[in-house]
């Protein structure tokens, strides 16, 4: 079956720097966008990043635009995110999740519904 695995979260203190790794099994892995979504508690799952199959194509959100870059290695199944810069505002558990590539897949790739499968997410915290 489809798994997606995140890795990478931890403590670290304001200015540091993570980096986020997804790794996918039970599918055609460069047939995939892979999009990063965050959750705190009691908040709403808000968009981080995306990228198409290729990565050719990447989205951000407008808070993490110039800090953080999502890229992929089709060959070991995983999608990066480099968070440069943290703040205690980047504090969230952070998810990776899989869509199917579609040509509408510009029109909804910040949007949960979007998307299939999810991982069990990875904790990052940020100290200040």
């Amino acid at each position: 079956q489809v798994q997606l695995v995140e890795s990478g979260g931890g403590l670290v203190q304001a200015g540091d720097s993570l980096r986020l790794s997804c790794t996918a099994s039970g599918l055609t892995f460069s047939r995939y966008n892979i999009g990063w979504f965050r959750q705190n508690p009691g908040s709403e799952r808000q968009f981080v990043a995306a990228i198409r199959p290729s990565g050719g194509s990447t989205y951000y959100s407008n808070s993490v635009k110039g800090r953080f870059t999502i890229s992929r290695d089709n060959d070991k199944n995983t999608v990066f995110l480099q968070m440069n810069s943290l703040t205690w505002l980047n504090t969230a558990v952070y998810y990776c999740a899989e869509a199917l590539s579609k040509a509408e897949y510009s029109g909804y790739y910040s949007s949960e519904q979007g998307y299939d499968y999810w991982g069990q997410g990875t904790q990052v915290t940020v100290s200040s």
